[in-house]
């Protein structure tokens, strides 16, 4: 299943994910902030992780995690996607974020990400480059080699970015930048 919203699209998500991502964000979308994951950890006392952005692009403080803790424990209760007792864990996607979404690939360019592939594409199923760039269907990875490599967002199992200090740099300048517009 693929979650659409704002010409974005979330990444394959199936089962009890699928059905927790449709029923968060739309509510979601109406308080101002995007899903960027959404996992269900663990059998017994499972935990629902949903990783959230700000809509207007502003960092995502403790409050905004509370309030939609809040406003998502009471859809959930009410969806009940779940037979048994559930813990909510709600976060910001961070620095080194999880890249879900075409937006993100975009506004990681020239940074390092890693990459894990449902199934090898030319013998290679671990990938690790710098975004040069993302479309629609692919983003692609500049390899130490010097290679250039699409990635169609279709084969990938996982990807993130890598914390280093050019990423550490550009997020306290984009915060920095964010934090005077406001």
């Amino acid at each position: 299943m693929q979650i659409e919203f704002d010409g974005d699209v979330l990444p394959r998500l199936t089962g009890l994910d699928a059905r927790i991502g449709g029923i968060v964000q739309p509510s979601l979308a109406d308080m101002g902030y995007e899903l960027v994951r959404v996992a269900v950890l663990g059998r017994e006392r499972p935990t629902v992780q949903v990783m959230v952005d700000r809509a207007d692009g502003a960092a995502l403080g403790i409050e905004d995690c509370e309030q939609i803790s809040h406003a998502l424990g009471a859809v959930l209760d009410v969806a009940d996607p779940l037979p048994q007792a559930w813990t909510l864990e709600v976060s910001s996607a961070g620095i080194d974020r999880p890249l879900t979404r075409r937006k993100d690939w975009i506004n990681a360019s020239g940074h390092l990400a890693r990459v894990d592939l449902e199934t090898p594409i030319e013998g290679r199923k671990r990938l690790s480059g710098v975004i040069v760039s993302a479309d629609r269907e692919a983003a692609a990875l500049k390899l130490d080699t010097g290679e250039v490599f699409s990635v169609p967002f279709a084969a990938i199992r996982r990807a993130k970015l890598v914390l280093t200090d050019a990423l550490i740099e550009a997020t306290a300048q984009a915060a920095a930048t964010a934090a005077e517009a406001h």
